[in-house]
């Protein structure tokens, strides 16, 4: 399976003719996702009201983003202002279904990765769970004083009300060919942004832009997976991810004067050893996201491999309209 989600991946990028061959799953695709929605707008089916107010922030694309930098970044603006946020997921790739609280030494197999990730930056209160009603159930019984909740994806999830939503699109990476998933990487027609609150991601012609909802992802220096004030000047490298787009980490790299040896692997991956033992001739260079799974990898088995994996952090730099749209949601919501 996961192989087959990276040659749909790489077709996507390649906008390769066979997609065509697609057009009639894209047609059921949208066909079945429009009449689950039906079924919540017409009230034939009931969305769970959460007793706080709840931001959705989500995407219309399959694959990556910048939604979860997005998020952090978010929460450390609330943080900042002593608003008592709290953060849900559906914590895709775990092994258990029932909802759990996310703790600061929780791994990926028992929340996911990227809420690892996101409570690891923040210290965040945050649950998941694929009911996303009952995740936030259980984190008002553990942090009942939270004042706002933002939903890490979830745009599609008609069975959670929302009392306001933002999509991420991404600038650079588009929408393809604007076909519905699996012809193109759509979740939902175009027509879905009419209206929206929008923010743009790699917009860097409007960054600078007060009025503009947009963000960058800046890098740093890549660091050592397992710690440590080694240094890495730029050479030839493995760039090894499991995210949506790795076109963009590859770029990034590249950007930063690395030679890239591209390993691409599909989202949300469950990295084994076998992934990185034959990579051992050049440094390995990975994403903040998938550095979640590789160190608890390590621990598990205290191989050498990872004494010569970096990590590569990135940090969201929004523009002001961002905050500025952010205060007014909290006015909106009487949240102070």
């Amino acid at each position: 399976m996961k192989k087959l989600e990276l040659a749909l991946t790489q077709a996507w990028q390649k906008n390769s003719p066979m997609l065509k061959l697609l057009s009639p799953l894209s047609a059921l695709y949208g066909g079945i996702s429009q009449y689950r929605k039906s079924l919540y707008l017409t009230h034939k089916k009931q969305s769970y009201h959460a007793p706080v107010p709840v931001l959705v922030i989500g995407n219309i694309t399959v694959g990556g983003s910048g939604k979860t930098p997005l998020i952090i970044a978010l929460v450390k603006y609330l943080q900042t202002k002593s608003i008592s946020v709290g953060v849900i997921s559906r914590g895709y790739g775990r092994k258990q279904s029932t909802p759990a609280v996310v703790r600061a030494d929780s791994t990926p197999q028992a929340v996911g990765d990227e809420p690892c990730l996101i409570v690891g930056e923040t210290g965040v209160p945050m649950a998941v769970g694929a009911n996303r009603g009952q995740a936030i159930e259980l984190l008002l019984q553990h942090y009942p004083d939270l004042q706002l909740i933002i939903s890490d994806d979830g745009l599609q999830h008609y069975a959670l009300h929302r009392d306001a939503e933002w999509i991420v699109v991404d600038g650079v990476r588009g929408f393809g060919n604007g076909k519905l998933f699996p012809q193109g990487f759509l979740r939902e027609p175009l027509s879905r942004l009419d209206g929206a609150m929008v923010v743009y991601h790699d917009a860097r012609t409007h960054l600078y832009d007060d009025t503009a909802m947009t963000m960058q992802l800046v890098p740093s220096t890549p660091i050592p997976l397992l710690g440590g004030d080694k240094s890495l000047p730029p050479q030839q490298v493995y760039a090894v991810s499991g995210i949506g787009y790795p076109d963009r980490f590859f770029q990034t790299l590249a950007d930063l004067h690395f030679t890239v040896v591209k390993k691409p692997f599909g989202d949300h991956h469950d990295f084994t050893l076998d992934d990185l033992v034959s990579l051992s001739d050049l440094p390995i260079v990975t994403t903040s996201k998938d550095a979640v799974k590789l160190r608890t990898l390590a621990k598990q088995t205290s191989h050498s491999i990872f004494e010569n994996v970096w990590v590569l952090p990135v940090q969201a730099v929004l523009s002001e309209g961002v905050y500025d749209k952010m205060d007014e949601l909290l006015l909106e919501l009487g949240i102070n």
